[in-house]
């Protein structure tokens, strides 16, 4: 059995879908409504950039999803590949909403327009250069859980997310980042400072709560084709009330996309497709487990090369 895999913020490049684009009517449409969608031409930041522009979360969270989507759409429509056949869809933070779109549950529109909302709430929930985050490699979350609740008096740092075996990425106010950097340095645990402009995934983000509660509650989810699984629980989620509770709590908890993967192996899935610019979730996969197979498809010869 294989699910379907949607990436998250990092893995954009200026460029990524050209040859989609270039090549598929399709897609080129998909831009096209994506610019109306947004009122502003996505589609030209994408493909010609500038870079610093593509970074900012406000841009970022809709330009992949448009991606991934479009990808979704080529190897569905132009390659009669059915995969909907998946067990499951699952995506990393904002790639849970392109798992959640490209599975029927909410329309193409609505999602740009919710994720454009969301890129913006997160970028604005604390000044910047007030927060960050950080990367901790080679370690497991129990130590760094131990680590944190030890030092939960002077520090207020969380688990953005449990990515893979020895990969966790830490979310907080930029002081206290600094000064767990250095508690890391000590216990010699290996960290790097990560090129972001918020603190993703924690506490810091309730304002960016309470805006998506008020947004999502607006939308009208459908019934979709697949099982999704949860970022918040890394468990399938039962329905759509369940499904937007689960986003709004999204926003300040911590995605567990390690616990997530190990699920749905543990569920009889052993092939991930990875649909979306970049292979991030692949190389996480594969860290999680050398067992299943992996495809990654950023263009027309991955698909050519995909077997179900």
């Amino acid at each position: 059995m294989f699910s379907v895999i949607f990436p998250g913020q990092g893995s954009q490049i200026v460029g990524m879908g050209k040859e989609f684009h270039d090549k598929f009517d399709l897609v080129k449409n998909l831009f096209n409504e994506a610019d109306d969608t947004l009122n502003f031409s996505i589609s030209k930041l994408i493909l010609e950039g500038p870079k610093e522009e593509l970074d900012l979360t406000v841009n970022t969270q809709p330009a992949i999803f448009l991606i991934s989507y479009s990808i979704y759409n080529v190897i569905k429509k132009e390659f009669n590949i059915n995969l909907n056949k998946a067990k499951y869809f699952a995506g990393h933070s904002l790639g849970e909403y392109s798992a959640l779109s490209c599975a029927g549950y909410l329309s193409f529109s609505d999602t740009l327009k919710i994720l454009r909302t969301r890129g913006d709430a997160m970028q604005n929930s604390v000044p910047k250069g007030q927060g960050g985050m950080i990367a901790v490699l080679g370690s497991t979350v129990e130590t760094i859980e131990k680590i944190l609740k030890d030092n939960q008096q002077n520090l207020n740092v969380q688990i953005a997310n449990d990515n893979s075996e020895g990969q966790i990425v830490l979310s907080g106010k930029t002081d206290d980042l600094d000064k767990l950097m250095e508690i890391l340095k000590e216990n010699t645990i290996k960290n790097i400072k990560l090129p972001v402009s918020a603190p993703f995934h924690c506490s810091l983000m309730s304002k960016a709560t309470d805006i998506m509660n008020n947004e999502l509650n607006k939308l009208n989810f459908d019934e979709g084709m697949n099982k999704l699984i949860s970022n918040v629980t890394a468990e399938e989620i039962s329905n759509t009330d369940e499904l937007k509770d689960l986003l709004v709590k999204q926003i300040e908890n911590r995605v567990r996309w390690r616990e997530s993967v190990i699920n749905m192996i543990n569920n009889d899935v052993n092939h991930f497709i990875e649909i979306g610019p970049g292979k991030v979730l692949s190389g996480l996969v594969k860290r999680i487990s050398k067992e299943v197979k992996i495809n990654t498809i950023n263009n027309q010869e991955d698909i050519e090369g995909l077997e179900l």
